[in-house]
Order: C-alpha cells, then sequence, then structure tokens
C-alpha cells in the first residue's frame, strides 16, 4: 500500500509510517489470493500456514510493556499495524490474540502479566467474548460460573479466553483457560474467521484471573484493535473501487466518470478518511491514559463499524454483478465488515454511550501535542504580543497587528512574519491567549493572498498594507450567473484601450460588494485562447463609474449577497494582478486560500456548542439522544481531521483534499445540528416562543443552507475529492 495512504495523524510519527509501509510490505508477499481463497474452503480453524511468518514479524508484542516482553510501543503502534493486516484479510488468531493482550495488559495484576510475554511471542494465544450470558456465584469465596457466549472470534483455537461474567448484578471480567470450557463451532457470517460457543458448567476461578479491568475500558480497547481491523478493511474497498471505476468502460467512457459512481467512491474514501482520524485519536487517548480516553475511544466505537460496513456494500456496488460473485474477493471484505461491527454491539448502545459523555459536559480536548522546538518560540511571540495587548487605542493595535505581520503569519514579511507551519500554530494559540481581538479580513484575506506572490510593489503597498491594517473591505468578483463553480467558463470581458482596459459582464454571489471598496476581479481578455487561458486578474477600484450594485436578497432576508453589473469600468493597466491572461494561475492562489479556511467549523453557523447548550439538561427522547451522540462523534472526527490538516502541514505534506474532506463534513455537520434543534423544538423551531432558542434556531437552520454551496459546492467538493485523491477520471468534455 502507498505510503501516502496513511500520512500523518494525531499522534502518527514517520516511525509508523515506516511500519505500515513494511507490514504492507509482508501481507502483499506472503497473505496472498490464493492463501485468502486456500482458507475460504479449509475448515481448519486453526494457525494458518504463515502463523509462524507473521509471529516473526514481533508485531504481536507492539502495545505490550517491555518488561513484559514487549516493545512498549502502545495502542497506536498496534492499530498502525493493523490496518494493513485488515487490508489483507488476514485470518488466523492474530487479532483475538492482540485484543485479548491488551485487556489484560489493562489490567495490572500479577496472573495478567504472567500471561502477557507468551502472548507477545505468539506461543500462545488469545479470545475475548465481548458479550455474553455467562453468571457467577460465589459459593465459599469462590466464583463458579455458569452459562453461554456466543461468536467468540478465534475461541476454537485461543489458549486464554476472556468474558464478562454477571455476579449479582455486576459484571466482571474473567479470564478462563481453554480446558476449562467447553468450545462448540458456530458458523459465521465471515468465512474466513472462526467463531465459537462458549459453554460453563460449575467453572470454579481462581481470585487472580478475576481482572480488574472495567467494561467501558475493554470495550474501547477493542473499538480500537477491531476498528483498525475495519479501517484496513475500508482501505481495501475504496482503493479497489476507484481502480475498477478508473478502468472499467461503459457507454464508451470509464465508469469513475459518471458522477453518481465519482461521487459514491467519494463518499468512500471520505469515510475511511473520518474512520482512520477518530481511530488514530482514541488510540493515542488509550496511550496516554487520558481522563477522557474512553469518550475518544466511544466516538471510534460509534463510526468505524458501520462505515466499514457501508464502505464495503459501496465496493459491491460499484463493481456491479462481477462485485456479487463468490469469485470475486468483495463480499469477503463486506463479511468481515458485518463481522466486526457485530462484536461492537447495537448501534443504539453506541450512540447512547458518546450521547453519555457530552451530555454529562465531558469535553474532548483539541490541543495538538507540538514537537519540542515550540516552546523555544513560544516565550518571544508572547511577549510580542504582550505589548500589543497593551494598546489601549483600538486603531493603534490593529495598525500594530498589521504592521507586525499578525493578521497572516504565513506571508513573507513585511506582510506576514515568514512564520513556518509551526510558527503558525503557536501565534495562534498565544493570540487567542492573550485575548486580542483580531481584524476580520473576509475577503481581503484572499486579496492580499494573491496580491502578495503576483503583484508589484506599488500594489503591495498601497492595497496590501492597508488591508492588514483592517482600513480596506474587499469584495470578489469572480462568479457569474451562467458560470456557477466554473469559473473558467466565465463571459466577463476586458478590451485593451490606451493605458488599461474597458471591462463589461456581469457578477454574482458577490459577498460584501455594497460595502467593498476594492474588489478581486478576474475577465476575459483573450476570447481565442482556452477558456483556463486567456483570463486576466484584476484588481478593481469599487468606486469606478459604470458600476452598479444590486443587493440579492436571501433566504433570511437579509442581503449579504449581491449582483455586480460592469459598463464598460475603466481598469487602469497598472491594476492588473500578475501577467495578463495568466489570471487563472493567480485566481487558483485565492481559490486554494478559500478552501483551506472554509475547511474548519464556521462559529456564525451551528456547531457543537450550540447542540450542546441546547441539549443538556433538555428532556430528551431516546431517539433524541441517539442523534445527538451521532452528532457528537460527527463532530469529534471534523475537528480532529482539523488537526491532521495542521500536521501535514507541519511536515510539509499538501492539504488540499483533506481540507475538501473537512470543509466538506464541516459544513454538513452544521446543517445537521441546526436541523436537529429545529426539529426538537417542534412549535417553538418555526415561531418565536418566550424562553426558547427559537429566533436563533432559526437563522441558524435558514442562513446553514448556504454552507454546502459556496467556496465550492458539495458536488463539486465531491469531484475534487474523487479526482484528487482517488485518481478518478475528470469529468467528460461537452460533446461539440
Amino acid at each position: 500500500m502507498a505510503r501516502n495512504s496513511y500520512e500523518l495523524g494525531v499522534g502518527v510519527s514517520e516511525d509508523h509510517l515506516a511500519l505500515a509501509d513494511a507490514v504492507s510490505g509482508f501481507v502483499e508477499r506472503t497473505i496472498t489470493s490464493e492463501t485468502v481463497r486456500a482458507a475460504v474452503e479449509s475448515t481448519d480453524a486453526g494457525k494458518l500456514p504463515y502463523w509462524d511468518a507473521l509471529v516473526a514479524q514481533d508485531l504481536l508484542s507492539l502495545h505490550i510493556a517491555e518488561d513484559l516482553g514487549g516493545q512498549g510501543a502502545g495502542l497506536l503502534t498496534l492499530a498502525v499495524a493493523l490496518e494493513p493486516l485488515g487490508r489483507g484479510l488476514h485470518t488466523g488468531p492474530f487479532v483475538p490474540t492482540a485484543l485479548a493482550s491488551a485487556v489484560l495488559a489493562q489490567d495490572g495484576g500479577a496472573w495478567a502479566r504472567a500471561q502477557l510475554p507468551g502472548l507477545a511471542d505468539g506461543s500462545r494465544t488469545g479470545a475475548v467474548a465481548l458479550s455474553s450470558a455467562l453468571t457467577g456465584e460465589l459459593r465459599d469465596g469462590v466464583l463458579v460460573v455458569d452459562g453461554t457466549a456466543d461468536g467468540v472470534v478465534g475461541a476454537l483455537s485461543a489458549d486464554v479466553l476472556i468474558a464478562p461474567v454477571t455476579v449479582d448484578g455486576d459484571r466482571q471480567w474473567v479470564a478462563f483457560d481453554n480446558i476449562e470450557l467447553s468450545v462448540s463451532t458456530q458458523d459465521n457470517v465471515d468465512v474466513l474467521r472462526g467463531a465459537g460457543r462458549l459453554q460453563a458448567d460449575a467453572v470454579e476461578v481462581p481470585a487472580e484471573r478475576v481482572l480488574t479491568v472495567t467494561s467501558t475500558r475493554v470495550r474501547s480497547v477493542a473499538a480500537v484493535v477491531l476498528g483498525a481491523e475495519a479501517v484496513g478493511v475500508m482501505s481495501w474497498c475504496v482503493s479497489t473501487a476507484a481502480e475498477y471505476a478508473k478502468t472499467r468502460v461503459q457507454f464508451g467512457r470509464p465508469i469513475g466518470q459518471f458522477q453518481g459512481v465519482k461521487h459514491k467512491c467519494a463518499h468512500m474514501g471520505i469515510a475511511l478518511e473520518k474512520a482512520r482520524a477518530v481511530l488514530w485519536d482514541a488510540a493515542y487517548a488509550l496511550d496516554r491514559d487520558d481522563d477522557t480516553a474512553d469518550y475518544a475511544a466511544a466516538i471510534a466505537a460509534l463510526i468505524i463499524p458501520d462505515a466499514a460496513v457501508e464502505v464495503a456494500q459501496d465496493c459491491i456496488q460499484v463493481h456491479g454483478g462481477i462485485g456479487f460473485t463468490w469469485e470475486h474477493d468483495a463480499h469477503l471484505y463486506y463479511r468481515r465488515a458485518l463481522a466486526l461491527r457485530g462484536q461492537l454491539s447495537g448501534r443504539d448502545e453506541r450512540a447512547e454511550a458518546v450521547a453519555g459523555y457530552a451530555l454529562s459536559g465531558v469535553t474532548l480536548s483539541n490541543e495538538l501535542e507540538l514537537p519540542e522546538e515550540a516552546e523555544q518560540i513560544r516565550a518571544g511571540i508572547r511577549a510580542e504580543l504582550a505589548e500589543i495587548a497593551a494598546i489601549d487605542d483600538e486603531d493603534d493595535q490593529l495598525v500594530a497587528l498589521g504592521d507586525g505581520g499578525w493578521n497572516l503569519p504565513h506571508l513573507p514579511r513585511p506582510y506576514g512574519r515568514s512564520a513556518s507551519p509551526l510558527e503558525q500554530v503557536v501565534i495562534s494559540q498565544e493570540i487567542k491567549a492573550s485575548g486580542i481581538a483580531m481584524p476580520q479580513l473576509l475577503m481581503g484575506t484572499w486579496a492580499v493572498g494573491a496580491i502578495v506572490p503576483h503583484g508589484d510593489e506599488r500594489q503591495k503597498r498601497e492595497l496590501v498594507v492597508p488591508t492588514l491594517r483592517g482600513e480596506l473591505v474587499w469584495c470578489q468578483l469572480f462568479s457569474e450567473p451562467g458560470a456557477g463553480s466554473d469559473l473558467a467558463s466565465l463571459t466577463t470581458k476586458a478590451v485593451k484601450v490606451d493605458g488599461g482596459w474597458r471591462v463589461t459582464g456581469q457578477k454574482i454571489w458577490t459577498t460584501v460588494a455594497q460595502f467593498a471598496q476594492w474588489a478581486m476581479l478576474i475577465a476575459r481578455t483573450s476570447p481565442d485562447k482556452p477558456k483556463h487561458e486567456g483570463i486576466t486578474y484584476f484588481v478593481l477600484d469599487m468606486s469606478s463609474p459604470g458600476i452598479t450594485v444590486r443587493p440579492l436578497r436571501e433566504m433570511t432576508g437579509s442581503a449579504l449577497f449581491n449582483e455586480v453589473f460592469l459598463d464598460d469600468v475603466f481598469i487602469p493597466d497598472e491594476n492588473v494582478v500578475g501577467a495578463v491572461d495568466d489570471g487563472w494561475h493567480v485566481a487558483r492562489t485565492t481559490l486554494a486560500g478559500e478552501r483551506v479556511a472554509l475547511s474548519q467549523k464556521m462559529e456564525a453557523y451551528a456547531t457543537d456548542t450550540d447542540l450542546l447548550r441546547f441539549a443538556i439538561g433538555r428532556d430528551l427522547s431516546p431517539v433524541a439522544r441517539y442523534r445527538v451522540g451521532e452528532l457528537m462523534a460527527e463532530s469529534r472526527a471534523v475537528d480532529v481531521i482539523g488537526s491532521r490538516v495542521v500536521l501535514k502541514q507541519l511536515s510539509g505534506i499538501d492539504v488540499s483534499t483533506t481540507s475538501s474532506v473537512g470543509k466538506l463534513l464541516g459544513m454538513g455537520l452544521g446543517q445537521a445540528i441546526s436541523e436537529f434543534i429545529v426539529a426538537e423544538l417542534g412549535v417553538a423551531g418555526v415561531v418565536s416562543v418566550p424562553g426558547e432558542r427559537s429566533d436563533h434556531a432559526m437563522e441558524q437552520l435558514i442562513a446553514g443552507r448556504a454552507t454546502t454551496i459556496y467556496g465550492g459546492t458539495t458536488e463539486v467538493q465531491l469531484n475534487v475529492i474523487g479526482e484528487r485523491m482517488l485518481g478518478l477520471p475528470r469529468d467528460a468534455a461537452p460533446s461539440a
């Protein structure tokens, strides 16, 4: 599997990526299609031919403490290794054994610790029943267990079996030796991995084998271990479906060129990004033993299993008839996804777990763990900002922020601070801590982002400097009535005249044009050239004769957007940014900045803060609590993906695709939260009711409909993700 299919995540290092590559190589060499197919037809539930080779990779010991025969690398490292194993459809006792040792490692008792070396070196195997009908009774101080546990993966060959036992109404986790229980084979939807029923008949359990680990922590560990394998399943399904969509031709073109298929594949890729993000987040939290680690794991448990099943279903769908055959591997991955989901309880129980944490006021930190260099630069940044914070006059403070390069610190000096990605993160943290109110540059951010790299010194001096001081308001004259998101199809014309250009055309969806002093404008200057060529980027003084601004009243009743008519407007040559006919290159700088900015949650629209403010303390139905759990899990996924964007930037990795994923998920989340609140309010969601959040909820709901349109509609974002992340072919050119 390609290295860049993993990339960096929360807590994931270059060493992790190297490990993933190494395991991928082992899987490709060892777990071949022939090996998998032989296992499908085999009735032997024991160890597979490649078991010794797999054990020799020393992966079973990754998460076990060094003094117990392990490597002490933690659950995150194990999760990174499990993904390529899941991608290779690994069978046998590896995953059940890894889960058993991870559970025993949480106990810390002498008996549990004594089992770990054998599980780490593969000389013994284990299995865990995550649910059971086992009951226990204390008789003369000895726990006697009876009952059954169904669907225990790996039970048929396990030496150590761990299962929950109900004792006086409480659930305790007990470790059994295989010989103490009767184990019988059960049919399993996963034809590659055996499962069995455990039968206990008056089994006496020594006190040392009653573990101290809690049910919550067992399920947290299982969410990571089984979730990692599920992410591997998803990874295979995404890449296999995308590859098929590139090569399968129907109606004279690859099916991946049809938006129905392209968007389905893009949704699959998004689900994988989201699942991988929350998996690594949970594993990292468990390794650090954070107070909120079980909350993070509950989110992973809610998102990953169902996403794996849905992605596997979509993989079959993309393949069509061939995907439904026994000979194609797609059904094996679908079966594995179903089996993994079945191990982690019903979705309602998983959603309730997340809702329980959220509604009790537990919060998850969004702070990044930065490298040591961050602290070396923090003190100087803090000192400089303290001086600005001490300025009493608001205008003087804005000038200091602009001239100091604090507003857009990534820009080169003197407009920014030539800040590295790490410095930018520290600056953002320290500005927040200082309480300084930063200027809202709005469209000015994108104007500056284009002028600094492409403009001349006069433009930078006369336009960039005052913009950074908060003195100029900008608008963006890009979109046109007939072009929409297809900006290269614009028809606004700029004709060369003495000393400049005469521009005629119409622009639409122009934010704050009625207040703007300057505008970014793209117009066609060479109509005979291909559509991405012959476009020039201008800066336009909005007080120029021939400009008419007509506000567009929106669904909200306000008029943030406008249509702008340009009637023979003169623009001097000095206001061309970059080279004539090279405006598409300049415009892409602005568009790229827009997409990154919109990939984060926007406080102007509904966020998890609004959701919790509404829901905490409210008498919610079970259905409503279920939905709160879903929305809070989705919100965490957006946060962690945002963190991944930052981490990629810190490592110099391109973030454009991840930003598109974050933008799409974040904007959809805001809409979903608003819709939930309004629906729960009932009548108070559609009329103003004293004491309720009626007006605020209605405003957020209506305004939020725009978020999946501007900055690249959802459909455009899906095209971008399908083409750039998955390599699917671009849409076919329209026929003549």
